[in-house]
Formats: C-alpha cells, structure tokens, sequence
C-alpha cells in the first residue's frame, strides 16, 4: 500500500506527557498514517526569530511527525492575517470582518511554498498526499510546480461560502485556481461543493462531468462529501466512565437537582454566543417557571487572543452575562455559569452526559463535532436532547433527532428549549437512538476511509498530462 503523507497548520505529535492523547481529529488522522506508514508534516505552533530551515523530525510506531516553526513575520502575515483575518470570517460569511491585504496574501503563499519545499525531499513518487483546511490551499499548486505528479487531496473543515460571497475576496480566482491543483477536494456537506461547483461553472467556465468531475482550469478533478465525525462508540464508553468522575459528582451536587443546559465552543464570532445568551434571558423573561431550576452553563476558552475582533467578543459576553445574572439570580441561584478557560476532554464529556440539554447554535459552521459527541456521550436510558442550529453542517445528518432553530430568530431558539426542557422520556429517546444510528454508521474511521479510498481512486495528475502542465 502507498504511504499516505498528511499535511495540515498543526501537528499533533505524541508527548510523554499526553501519552499520545488528543482530539478525535488527531486520534483518527494517526489510524489513518498508521495503517500504511507515513508522515504528518506541519507547523510545530511555535513563532522563532529564527527558524531551522529543516523540519524536526519525530518518529512514532510507524509515523513520522516533521514540524516547522514559523517567524513572527510568516505568523503575522500567514496565520494571523489572511489565514484567520480574511479567510477564516469569509468562508463564514462575515464580510464585515474580513480584511485583505496584499501584505498578508504575501505570507500566505509564501509560507505555502515553503511547507512546499521544505516536505519536497520527503516525498516518494507513490505517495498519497492528504492537505487539510483553508490554511494550505495553494499547497497541492506549489507542488505541482515543483514537478510533484504524487496524488493529492484537499479536506475542507471549514463552510465553502456561496460565489457571490467568495467573489468579494480579490484574489478569488488565483486562489480557485491554485485549489484546483488537487485530484480530489473534499467537503463538509452538500451545499458546501455545490456552492465551490457553482464557482467553477459560473466563474472559470467549468464542466461538470457527472455528479463528482469537473473540468476547470485545464484540470479534471473529483468532488465529495465526507462529513466529518467522532469516534462514537469510544466516546459512548468514556462518558459512561467520566461520569461517575470527581468532576462530575461535584458538578451534580453543585446542581441540586436544576437542570443543566451545556454549551461549549472556542471562544468565536462564528459559534453564536451572544445571540444564545439572549435565547436564554428570553427563556428567562417568558417562561417564568425555570428561574431557579435551570442553569446554562457556557464553556468557551479563549483563542486567537491578540485579534480584536477575538478581544471584543469576550468583553460583550462578559458583559451579557454579568447582565443576566444580575437580573435574574437569587442567593440560592445564579442561571449562567459562564466559564472562559478549557477542560480535558474527559471532564467535558462527563459533562456532556450530565446535561439534559446541549446548546450548540453557531451561525455558521462547517461540522461542529461538539453537537455528536454530545448525542455519543448520552445515557440511552434517559438522554438528554440536542439543540442545533440550521448553519452547522451537523444538521444535515442530525435533523433526524435534534431540534433544528435559527440561531438568529432568539424567540424561537428559547421556545426550542422549553419544549426540550419538557420533553417525555419516550421521545427523547427516540431522537437519541436516531442520531445514535447515524452516528454509529459514519463514525470518524468510516470518514477517513472514505477519503483515503476516494483518494487513491480520484483522476490522477500524472494521467492528465494536460492538467498537469495547467497547475
């Protein structure tokens, strides 16, 4: 079998100290490198004034971990500029918070050509190249140019936004074009390869050929749909256990028998939090009967720290939270628990299946893995109920159980919580055992199955010579 070289912004590589822990993304990308041998090459996370031109080279079983520092320069530019500054709230539909620099699209091809040559001499012919996220789009292109003919894929976790939105980034078509240099593209959901089909068709003259080829810019390529996922039956396990944790006794007992509405999210503009703290003040104001039996707890660390638009939305939640608690607490009863800082993931999921409600309504998100591990984490006797907004890509395959609300519309968001507040037993289960069934069926190592298969089977490069000179 071919190695299979996976490139993304981070690396996770195993320590001493995690013992090789880490996030169901990690977790599955690690099955994946595993299972033929390969390389996990990316940026370390650290920023040096003067960083080795080699990569560090970490080896583990059958796994080779090659990182790169980044410079202040590369990392102000690259990754807190166009990566996080204009296509980070672009692909979220924020226009109104992207900034495009010819400075910072600068750093971001030229930190993309060098990951380019610096994993250059790693690589064998018969390689499969797997690239991940909105951070390495033009990776597959410097590739090519450095006559690179291996099989390359490409995996957004991001939403794709629709042309007429994506058509406000100037260099729109340098960047479609560069995308195009992959075999295979693959998306979160539908809509997300309808709306990147739908560029290539209306803005480069693309040809669809049948449901997953397009021709564009002298280029065949394949298209799909690999929803991302968790690996639900270890997270069913590892809740039943982390329930009957420390954290999770001290937090039942904290309760005192109120229920308990959970959110948890990385502290962003996209994942909706204020537009939530103001579904649950409405809750609050009309339906009287939960003051002093329900409380909301928010978990949001912190991320991106020096942004401003990071900075501001911390103060405004500070501020509706204080607001709410202010209005509405008792000396016996505060209704938000509003937390700033992380947790492990096992305490999380101890959580998870302590609440009888999980909140998870951003108002744009390419998956959302928060709203399945917390349907995986459920006790399947009495599982609590899933609120998910319309825009997360999770709802195209969770509708069959959660309550689907417009984040927007605060109203109804706070009817959607009454209604699962007092929601019977039976059809709590019910929608429980309909997300479970999706869940057990595409759990995380069905998604990177798919895609390596997919991948392996995409058009090749080497057999479009046409193409091949086009990238």
């Amino acid at each position: 079998m071919s190695r299979l070289v996976v490139v993304s912004n981070r690396v996770a590589v195993p320590s001493k100290s995690s013992g090789g822990a880490g996030g169901g993304l990690a977790v599955a990308l690690k099955a994946a490198l595993k299972a033929s041998g390969g390389i996990w090459f990316g940026w370390s996370g650290e920023v040096a004034e003067h960083p080795s031109a080699a990569p560090d080279i970490k080896r583990s079983d059958s796994v080779t971990y090659a990182t790169l520092d980044l410079s202040p320069d590369d990392h102000a530019t690259y990754y807190n500029g166009f990566s996080n500054s204009t296509l980070w709230p672009l692909f979220h539909y924020r226009l109104d918070l992207t900034d495009f620099t010819r400075q910072t699209y600068g750093g971001y091809m030229r930190v993309n050509g060098m990951f380019a040559g610096r994993l250059l001499p790693m690589l064998d012919p018969a390689d499969r190249i797997w690239v991940h996220d909105y951070h390495l789009i033009p990776l597959a292109e410097h590739l090519r140019n450095m006559g690179v003919q291996a099989r390359m894929g490409f995996f957004l976790h991001t939403p794709f936004p629709v042309p007429e939105v994506l058509t406000a980034l100037p260099n729109h078509e340098t960047l479609l074009r560069s995308m195009c240099a992959y075999d295979l593209i693959g998306f979160q959901t539908a809509t997300d390869r309808e709306a990147f089909v739908g560029y290539l068709v209306r803005e480069a003259q693309g040809e669809r050929l049948g449901d997953d080829l397009i021709r564009a810019y002298g280029r065949t390529l394949k298209t799909g749909v690999y929803p991302i996922s968790v690996e639900t039956g270890d997270i069913a396990r590892l809740a039943q256990e982390a329930y009957r944790s420390r954290h999770s006794e001290r937090m039942r007992e904290s309760l005192v028998d109120k229920q308990l509405i959970i959110g948890v999210d990385r502290l962003d503009y996209s994942k909706g939090l204020v537009k939530r703290f103001e579904a649950f003040e409405n809750l609050l104001e009309h339906y009287v009967d939960n003051r002093g039996r329900v409380v909301f707890m928010q978990i949001a660390p912190p991320s991106r720290e020096d942004v401003k638009e990071y900075i501001e939305i911390r103060q405004e939640l500070e501020a509706k939270a204080g607001h709410i608690n202010g209005a509405y607490a008792d000396f016996d009863w505060m209704p938000i628990r509003y937390l700033n800082k992380g947790f492990s993931r096992r305490n999380l999921l101890g959580f998870y299946r302590t609440a009888e409600i999980g909140l998870v309504t951003p108002l744009r998100d390419g998956m959302n893995l928060v709203a399945k591990e917390y349907v995986a984490a459920q006790d399947p006797e009495g599982p609590g109920v899933l609120i998910l907004s319309r825009f997360a890509g999770a709802a195209d395959e969770l509708a069959t159980g959660a309550l689907i609300v417009n984040p927007y519309d605060v109203e109804a968001v706070a009817q959607a919580l009454q209604r699962a507040l007092t929601m019977p037993l039976d059809e709590r289960r019910q929608r429980y055992e309909a997300m479970m069934a999706v869940l057990e069926s595409n759990d995380i190592r069905h998604w990177w199955r798919r895609f390596t298969a997919d991948l392996t089977a995409a058009p090749f490069a080497a057999d479009d010579p046409t193409g091949a000179a086009a990238a």
